[in-house]
């Protein structure tokens, strides 16, 4: 691309200078992003014939369901067909979602690609986002006011998303989890703290006050609270034995008489438990039981998973019937990841995409395609040397420069063309 240039010839220092190697790998990522988005949703037809489908890209349409209206949302190829001159809020990807377009939430418009819907998916699950607004501050994204960079991420179980700095916890590097829960989530599915000590990625903020977490069915509770600041620990009296209560005593005494940080409370606490023979393991055979003999601290924050921790929840029959009751069944689906769903994008992609050179290399005989190949090294090599005088000099190749470029290489096509001699026999 081409900035300004001074009278020297030189690029102005006013406009920056990308090169092409930094538009294409630019393009290419953008490219990436849309496929792993995009390509596990159909963008020609409705969704709304597969049912609720397990996931699927959503858009919710400001201009025919604004604020103050019933939220709706719309599939792919509805936002394309039917929605394509209209304000737009992207919301990603979201589960168990069937198509609104054109039902009784739409009062003056009727979809294009399929018009004969019911007039409400009642079991469709709606929140702010579709309104545009998210995270517990409900401010739009990006946010014009909003003067601080912070990360957007998703929460797997209320699929919301939340700015990384209203998470009670500082997010990890973004290689470290593949998947977030938020805090309101963690305190309804509070089971997910049994796991939490032994899957987590956790990154607690001591400077942030921690809330006590009611656990169902989990006993009385005693709160630590540190001198230092720190968030409160929560130990479960129901789950610890009457040998084991002297040495907690013991472990808080500790840590009146001796500072300590909120990780080294933690690990100490734990330590207590495991050296109290809290290792039992549950006749029923319920790993749940079993880490949740062991897990008793719990703070007031978001968590952070890495790649397949989902696998390692129980399936037991009464963790099922737990699951269901909360509604999160769908943690024990493999298939309803983000990821699983990325990567079949990607791979529908790949089948569907079809290169433009090989075909017509497939459509010729052996003599064209060898001509074909030795035109394509030759426009290669002197489009590289051509390029290299460039870099060479510093300077920047303009718009101009490309089209003589190739005006050069045709002319010197038809005089290598013009000066063949043909023989006959």
């Amino acid at each position: 691309m081409a900035g300004a240039e001074d009278l020297a010839g030189r690029p102005s220092e006013l406009e920056p200078v990308v090169s092409l190697v930094d538009v294409l790998e630019e393009d290419e990522e953008l490219e990436n992003e849309a496929c792993a988005v995009l390509g596990g949703s159909d963008s020609e037809r409705c969704s709304y014939s597969q049912g609720s489908v397990k996931r699927q890209a959503l858009y919710a349409c400001s201009t025919c369901t604004p604020e103050g209206e019933e939220p709706a949302g719309i599939c792919l190829a509805c936002s394309y067909e039917c929605h394509g001159s209209h304000k737009l809020f992207e919301l990603y990807t979201k589960r168990n979602f069937r198509c609104d377009c054109g039902n009784n939430k739409f009062k003056n418009l009727e979809c294009k690609l399929f018009p004969d819907k019911a007039k409400v998916n009642s079991g469709n699950k709606y929140n702010d986002n579709f309104f545009g607004l998210y995270c517990i501050c409900k401010r739009p994204y990006p946010d014009p006011e909003d003067e601080v960079p912070d990360e957007m991420i998703q929460c797997i179980v209320c699929e919301d998303w939340f700015h990384g700095r209203h998470l009670g916890a500082v997010p990890p590097e973004s290689g470290d989890f593949q998947e977030m829960v938020c805090q309101g989530c963690m305190k309804r599915c509070s089971f997910l703290w049994a796991y939490a000590a032994q899957l987590a990625v956790m990154k607690i903020s001591p400077e942030d006050d921690g809330l006590v977490l009611n656990v169902d069915g989990a006993g009385d509770q005693e709160v630590v609270k540190h001198d230092n600041g720190d968030h409160p620990d929560i130990i479960l009296k129901g789950d610890v034995p009457e040998h084991g209560k002297d040495a907690v005593k013991e472990v808080k005494t500790e840590h009146n008489n001796e500072p300590c940080t909120s990780s080294c409370s933690e690990s100490g606490l734990q330590t207590v438990f495991k050296n109290q023979s809290l290792k039992t393991e549950s006749p029923s055979g319920c790993r749940f039981q079993e880490l949740k003999a062991k897990q008793f601290v719990k703070k007031d924050t978001a968590t952070y998973w890495p790649l397949n921790w989902r696998s390692k929840l129980c399936t037991c029959q009464g963790c099922m019937k737990m699951y269901g009751d909360l509604d999160v069944l769908f943690l024990t689906d493999e298939y309803d990841t983000v990821l699983a769903y990325e990567n079949k994008g990607k791979s529908d992609q790949a089948t569907e995409r079809r290169d433009p050179l090989m075909d017509t290399l497939n459509s010729m005989n052996r003599v064209q395609q060898v001509e074909l190949i030795c035109e394509y090294n030759d426009l290669k090599t002197e489009l590289k040397d051509y390029l290299k005088r460039f870099a060479d000099e510093g300077t920047v190749v303009k718009r101009e420069d490309i089209q003589q470029f190739f005006e050069e290489f045709q002319s010197k096509k038809r005089r290598r063309v013009d000066g063949m001699q043909y023989y006959c026999s």
